[in-house]
């Protein structure tokens, strides 16, 4: 673990590297207790570069045996030695620089660089990960190709995997320093019975940077696929498991396939090499990791079987399968040339796999309605967690634009902001140009920068130049952080027949940015008219400029915007009554949109906006509304009747399909309704959101009773969308009709518990029983553990779902049993999925009960902090952002948080992980 005090590292500072890496070939001798690695670089000095600096390599927890210098020892004064790497001085323009070193892959709890997990070797090298395994300039801008040479025991590592493609595979003699190394006794040696060894040899053709090297190495078995590329190419995929898990492959299969269709389909791109490889390991900081070639999973995204697996991690499987093979091109053929421009693969990738998700939904829909409203719930789902996590880390201590100005330790900056923030902008850029501009600047980018390591600004340049657009001011969501307000007031003119937009756009300040340039925001707005539908736009000729264009289809009609000053006037003509406006269509811009309307237009949108995302957002606007009144002292039945009739109208509309009504139905959580709060009371807010639900609850008792009915089926389980939406609904509506005290609703939900074909409706039982509390919910949770204590992911949700619990009247604190269960065997502070399913849910999940008025749970959580960093400095800091937003409570909390925060930041031998999130949040 790196404690070094942290350095800050800036953006401007970038300088390239003294030398270029032509090609490497690496030798792996495998053993978990000593693995030998025998690097060979190829060097030439970077023409732009300083001509007489030194070459750099990065190195941690390395033991050096040697180095050669074109096939010669290198003299020792020709080389320093330090923690963080190795400097060789006076190498000629070019050479070849061989380095022997040694490390412990099974000391490695970081999993970062080579571990061994479950007895199966291992990587993950984003971001910093290579230099763990040998000497190296471990810096994304140094491409090179790859030879890779594995060695290991055949017994105990029969699968010997890494990027590109095989080309030879042999049995082998054990090395010789190993059978120099008294008799096998050395560390990491194994039996000290000779074994036979075999060797592989992987070759990838195309140049990449060290952080997507991978390398795997265990007893493993594949599922295998062969599918013809759209050039007529035949490639092989495989999903390689632990034996006895094959079975749970077959969705991450079909996934990768629809991801490869779907790219070659809208962007043109296919794959590349002769085969494509997914590795599944329980033991991983990420949810999946892009190497060439040589994707490695969590589990967690791969395993995907009814008993185990909900809908949700069957639309999670997906998702990351196409996320992480999109990087192929977006990522990988593209890179960047430094760690600031994250945002560049990882913001463009996470809207790719956003739109592949949409585009699949609304492919499986039996109408042109039920596509529309497939793809909004997929919308609504990324748009939720933007507002739950990323709006609220713009606002707090670690803001930063999407591509930062300076970090100190890189792993901390892999955040929502980067990510889907990245992506809305992405999309930004898309509703911008239209479709198919966008398409022609993915070709240009392309074109210009295949093979390359690029910037953030190079992918603006060529979406602007293909498109001919002036991009300049767009620029500033690369480099100003925060969410824009955009106040909007409307008027109408009914003589000039005229309806008025005055929109301002604010941003308030964030660490090192107290004043803000006005953003380019694309503005997407339409009218909606007395009957209910959009009024045809004709654009004032004052503003015509600034409209970008008109969009009609489906019954919609929208404009584009350009919002590019601080205060802009948009007029529309022939205008003969009175519209409601419906603003920011399908959320065009990552911003608050601020509008006075009453409860009477918020239910009018509700029910008629053509945008579903808009009828939607309305929908939540009203809630959130109600549980603020209520929260301020009105009476919930009263401040609830608008709300109840709308959610009622949506429920009993026949042309909404159910996935669409299962999200109109969700209350928006406390964590959001928290942001719209100056000071935080959780437990007065857990009350109030609480008090709404019980309203809707027993106000739709009948309906949430005929849902559950209605949708209820013997039929066995599919995992299509529309029965995947029907699951859904009928598990929100089966929580709500226990809320309301039906005991027939109880009942209902055990039956549903013990007799659930599929763990979608298993887990809905579960939670609605949760909710009841007593003696259903303790048989249930003990039940559920018998059934899956040797399913490690089921179990994490049998962890997550108590960790997140709300306390019912008489319950002990939620904390009581969180301590318990992390004494539970089947818990590890080793294993990350474990971590977040404990101690994540409750810090992060669980408003109230983790912020008890005791500053119990800020106790808790600095220890289990100070406990974990040590053994993993990622996940450490993960759990350190729990009290990044410390401020938002009142002063009580305040000190309770701010006291734990100095413990951890007090601790000898913090990481600089962990110690980079606690000091800005103290100095917030």
């Amino acid at each position: 673990m790196r404690t070094e005090q942290p350095v800050t590292i800036r953006r401007l500072d970038y300088t390239p590297p003294s030398f270029l890496v032509d090609s490497v070939s690496l030798a792996f001798d495998l053993l978990p207790g000593g693995t030998r690695v025998d690097a060979t670089l190829a060097l030439r000095r970077n023409p732009v570069a300083d001509s007489g600096a030194p070459l750099s390599l990065d190195g941690e927890e390395l033991t050096l045996e040697g180095v050669w210098l074109d096939g010669e020892p290198l003299a020792v004064g020709r080389y320093s030695l330090s923690e963080s790497g190795l400097e060789v001085r006076d190498l000629p323009e070019t050479c070849t620089l061989r380095i022997v070193t040694r490390t412990t892959p099974e000391a490695n709890t970081t999993l970062s660089g080579l571990y061994v997990s479950n007895g199966n070797f291992f990587t993950q090298c984003e971001a910093e990960g290579f230099r763990r395994i040998t000497f190296f300039p471990d810096r994304p801008d140094v491409m090179a190709r790859y030879r890779v040479t594995l060695r290991a025991p055949r017994e105990r590592f029969p699968v010997l995997l890494s990027n590109g493609n095989l080309i030879a595979r042999r049995d082998c003699e054990a090395p010789e320093w190993l059978a120099a190394a008294h008799d096998g006794e050395a560390p990491g040696a194994g039996p000290a019975t000779p074994e036979a060894w075999h060797e592989a040899v992987w070759d990838d053709p195309f140049p990449k940077p060290s952080y997507l090297f991978a390398l795997v190495a265990g007893r493993l078995v594949a599922t295998e696929e062969r599918l013809a590329t759209m050039s007529g190419r035949e490639v092989l995929l495989q999903v390689w498991v632990e034996p006895g898990n094959e079975d749970r492959t077959g969705h991450a299969m079909q996934s990768l396939v629809r991801a490869i269709r779907w790219d070659e389909s809208r962007f043109g791109l296919e794959l590349d090499l002769d085969r494509f490889m997914i590795v599944a390991v329980s033991d991983f900081n990420m949810g999946a990791m892009e190497n060439k070639g040589l994707n490695i999973f969590n589990t967690k995204y791969v395993f995907a079987h009814p008993r185990i697996a909900t809908d949700q991690d069957f639309a999670g499987v997906e998702s990351v399968v196409g996320h992480e093979y999109f990087h192929n091109w977006t990522g990988n053929r593209v890179t960047c040339r430094d760690w600031f421009q994250l945002t560049l693969k990882e913001g463009l990738t996470v809207f790719r796999d956003q739109e592949f998700s949409a585009d699949v939904m609304a492919a499986q829909a039996a109408t042109q309605a039920g596509a529309a409203s497939a793809r909004a719930v997929k919308r609504i789902e990324d748009v939720r967690v933007l507002r739950a996590a990323q709006f609220p880390e713009d606002a707090g201590p670690m803001a930063h634009p999407i591509r930062p100005d300076s970090y100190q330790e890189i792993n901390n900056f892999y955040t929502v902001t980067v990510y889907e923030k990245g992506a809305e902008v992405i999309r930004m850029l898309q509703t911008l140009v239209g479709r198919d501009g966008f398409r022609k600047g993915m070709d240009l980018y392309f074109a210009r920068h295949d093979g390359q390591a690029v910037t953030c600004d190079d992918f603006v340049a060529a979406i602007a130049d293909a498109n001919g657009a002036d991009l300049s001011q767009f620029g500033r969501w690369y480099s100003q952080a925060g969410t824009p307000r955009v106040s909007i007031v409307g008027s109408h003119d009914a003589r000039a027949r005229r309806y008025r937009l005055e929109v301002r756009q604010a941003c308030l300040p964030s660490p090192g940015q107290p004043l803000k340039q006005p953003f380019h925001i694309p503005l997407v707005v339409g009218l909606v008219g007395p009957d209910g539908r959009d009024l045809p736009l004709k654009p004032a000729a004052a503003c015509a400029g600034s409209v970008r264009r008109i969009e009609t289809a489906g019954g919609q009609v929208s404009a584009v915007l350009d919002l590019t000053e601080a205060s802009q006037v948009f007029e529309f003509e022939d205008v003969a009554e009175a519209p409601v406006p419906s603003l920011a269509r399908n959320f065009s811009a990552p911003v608050v949109v601020e509008h006075a309307c009453d409860d009477a237009q918020l239910a009018f949108l509700a029910a008629h906006d053509s945008d579903p995302f808009n009828r939607w957002e309305a929908a939540q606007r009203l809630a959130t509304r109600c549980v603020l009144a209520v929260l301020d002292g009105a009476a919930p039945a009263g401040r609830s009747a608008p709300l109840v009739a709308a959610i009622a109208r949506a429920i009993d509309d026949p042309h909404l399909d159910a996935a669409f009504r299962e999200q109109i139905l969700a209350l928006p959580s406390e964590g959001f309704i928290a942001e719209q709060l100056e000071v935080v009371d959780p437990v007065a807010l857990r009350a109030a959101r609480d008090a709404v639900r019980g309203e809707l609850a027993r106000g739709l008792a009948g309906r949430w009773r005929a849902l559950v009915h209605d949708l209820g089926s013997d039929a066995p389980w599919t995992p299509d969308a529309a029965t995947a939406g029907e699951r859904a609904l009928k598990n929100a509506a089966l929580a709500y009709w226990v809320d309301s005290g039906d005991a027939d609703a109880v009942a209902t939900a055990q039956r549903q518990f013990a007799r659930a074909d599929n763990m979608t409706d298993r887990v809905g039982a579960l939670q609605a029983l949760l909710r009841a509390g007593g003696e259903p919910r303790e048989q249930a949770l003990a039940e559920f553990e018998k059934m899956f204590a040797d399913e490690p992911l089921v179990m994490d949700k049998w962890f997550s779902l108590q960790a997140a619990m709300h306390r019912r009247p008489g319950d002990p604190p939620v904390l009581e049993r969180v301590r318990a269960l992390a004494g539970h065997p089947a818990f590890s502070l080793r294993n990350p999925n474990r971590v977040r399913a404990l101690v994540g849910s409750f810090c992060h999940g669980n408003l109230a009960e983790f912020h008890a008025a005791d500053g119990s749970g800020y106790a808790w959580w600095a220890e289990r902090v100070l406990e974990l960093d040590p053994l993993n400095p990622q996940v450490a800091a993960r759990m350190a952002r729990a009290l990044d937003r410390w401020r938002k409570f009142g002063p009580e909390r305040q000190a309770a948080m701010r006291a734990a925060l100095e413990r951890v930041a007090a601790a000898e031998h913090l990481s600089r992980d962990v110690r980079e999130i606690v000091t800005k949040a103290l100095a917030a």
